[in-house]
């Protein structure tokens, strides 16, 4: 449906992550005709001083901004940054195996914020829009820890861990808000930008 509503545009989504990229194909959006995958890499660092949305917003804003000057008329450039928010640090994706053991542990029995900004560009604005929800992990033994990432290996995920996966089935014991937010992407704030913005 997006794909009759934005008939005048193509999307291009500067994401590498494959829950980003599936989530505008299920949109009903077709690859290279309504949307596009344009990747530039990035170094993503961002001011000590920003907390939770701020950097998220900081970075996907970052990301949108090696986009100047080549965007076309009718092209929206579409730019995210996830990450998760505990006791007021910043948990990114983890630096290797024993990163990652270190971070799902500090979300065992824990609650923490996952946050997603995205970001709009044309060429004639851009604006950012962001999403928060709670998840509550229940009490996560080592053992546990160790199977998920060996045999799921979620190195390129904020936090060590995808809510999809096996650990997000059993370990997972309460979630306040959007469920495609913590996979990556808020759609239906996404979905909803577009369409009020766009038609």
């Amino acid at each position: 449906m997006l794909n009759k509503m934005l008939k005048k545009h193509k999307i291009i989504l500067a994401s590498g992550s494959p829950r980003r990229q599936q989530f505008f194909k299920d949109f009903d959006l077709k690859e290279h005709f309504d949307f596009e995958i344009r990747l530039k890499e990035i170094d993503e660092i961002y001011p000590d001083h920003l907390k939770a949305e701020e950097i998220t917003n900081y970075l996907a804003e970052l990301k949108a901004q090696a986009f100047d000057g080549e965007l076309l008329e009718n092209e929206i450039l579409v730019t995210s940054d996830t990450l998760v928010w505990l006791n007021g640090k910043a948990l990114g994706k983890p630096k290797d195996y024993s990163d990652a053991v270190i971070i799902l542990k500090s979300l065992s029995n824990a609650t923490h914020e996952v946050i997603t900004s995205v970001c709009f560009k044309t060429i004639a604005k851009t604006e950012t829009i962001f999403e928060v929800t709670k998840v509550t992990f229940n009490s996560l033994s080592e053992g546990s820890i160790r199977y998920y990432l060996d045999n799921y290996k979620p190195f390129d995920k904020a936090g060590a861990y995808g809510i999809q996966d096996w650990i997000g089935l059993v370990g997972i014991s309460k979630i306040e808000g959007s469920y495609t937010n913590v996979v990556g992407l808020p759609t239906e704030k996404v979905y909803n930008y577009l369409t009020r913005t766009f038609l």
